[in-house]
């Protein structure tokens, strides 16, 4: 079971600071330092390409810039790296989310993954106009998939459901490849529809029994649908090359969190309604104190991010060995993400990929060989 790794897309903006926003929180001003043009989010891209990351994921909601348009746009400025497109159901219907995805693969060479989001904030959802509660909004995600899976498949579909109605829907050229579907969540309802929908189950960053804990439920929902999964895991990363200057630059992000800034921040998340922030906001309790939660596992990004806020943080053979830890449960695929983002990808991709590759863990897509230098090589005598 060989390792993959995607990157991110900060289409909110880049920073040697954390930059803030989501589920509740304020976009912060550190946005601003490194703007998500075009051409930036391309340097990282093609960084990203580069090093051997294989995908990048890039966000969805109101903080931050659209996630088909953008990518659309970077892909241009790349050969093989996908693009783990974040959307919600609610805003798009299925037969049109179908053909966009269609299109993409095709005028991409087959660059899309899908990452799906439900929505887990009732007030941004109503801003762009759709009204349901949380547990109805999975329903029609469950519908929505349903639906898109099948046109995906070449079928002509009607449904006339609890939420969604098609009539005699097809599309004219179906995608090849079928887009990978990813979904999170936490929720009851959350692990339901990704049992029965998704081919990827995409985890935050909780320490490594909790993690184990989803995962065993999930295979279970699984079997019962007669299907299998693959699990995936978001984090963010900062890797040096001794353990000493990793959380040297964790605590220089940490100075930079203003008392005021993590207040606010904090009582925006405790209003959230999504289960997977709460598990987020658990981990540090809106304290500085007790942040490693589990060794290398930092939860300090949490206290001015929503969505994911734990790191690894460490030397690059520290870092490895988290993610061979949490690879022994079941983790395939590493969502990662640093501030700032070009810098940190290139801490990650060549400090500890060549020593998950020495391990015979991971392999650059494009055969390219990185070496450890003798001196730093993993368990060597």
């Amino acid at each position: 079971m060989s390792l993959t790794f995607r990157w991110f897309l900060p289409t909110n903006g880049d920073s040697r600071h954390v930059v803030g926003g989501g589920h509740g929180a304020p976009a912060s001003p550190a946005g601003g330092d490194r703007p998500p043009t075009v051409a930036y989010l391309s340097q990282i891209a093609r960084a990203a390409e580069n090093l051997g990351f294989t995908g990048a994921l890039t966000p969805t909601g109101a903080w931050c810039e659209d996630a088909w348009l953008t990518t659309a746009m970077v892909s241009q400025a790349s050969e093989r790296l996908k693009f783990l497109v974040a959307f919600r159901p609610g805003f798009v219907s299925p037969t049109l989310a179908a053909q966009m995805a269609s299109t993409f693969q095709r005028q991409t060479g087959g660059r899309l993954l899908l990452n799906v989001v439900t929505g887990g904030e009732s007030h941004e959802q109503r801003a762009y106009g759709d009204f349901l509660d949380k547990d109805a909004r999975y329903r029609r995600t469950g519908e929505f998939l349903g639906i898109v899976r099948e046109l995906w498949e070449g079928k002509t579909v009607s449904l006339d459901g609890e939420h969604l109605s098609v009539q005699d829907a097809a599309l004219a050229r179906v995608p090849d490849p079928v887009p990978q579907v990813y979904f999170g969540g936490s929720s009851p309802a959350a692990l339901e529809v990704a049992a029965r929908h998704a081919d990827v189950y995409l985890t935050w960053g909780e320490p490594p029994a909790q993690v184990e804990a989803k995962i065993v439920r999930l295979r279970s929902l699984a079997v019962r649908e007669g299907r299998g999964l693959r699990f995936g895991i978001r984090l963010h990363v900062i890797t040096r090359d001794t353990a000493e200057q990793a959380w040297a630059e964790a605590d220089r992000l940490l100075d930079g969190f203003d008392p005021e800034t993590v207040r606010a921040v904090q009582a925006g998340l405790a209003r959230s309604e999504s289960e997977g922030q709460r598990r987020m906001l658990a981990l540090h309790g809106g304290t500085r104190d007790g942040l490693e939660i589990h060794p290398n596992l930092w939860a300090g990004i949490g206290l001015v991010r929503g969505g994911a806020g734990t790191a690894l943080v460490g030397s690059h053979d520290d870092v490895a060995e988290r993610i061979r830890e949490y690879h022994a449960l079941g983790v395939e695929e590493f969502v990662l993400s640093g501030y700032p983002h070009l810098e940190e990808a290139y801490w990650f991709g060549e400090g500890v990929l060549p020593r998950l590759a020495a391990q015979g863990l991971w392999r650059h897509p494009a055969g390219v060989r990185r070496e450890v230098p003798a001196a730093q090589v993993p368990f060597a005598n």
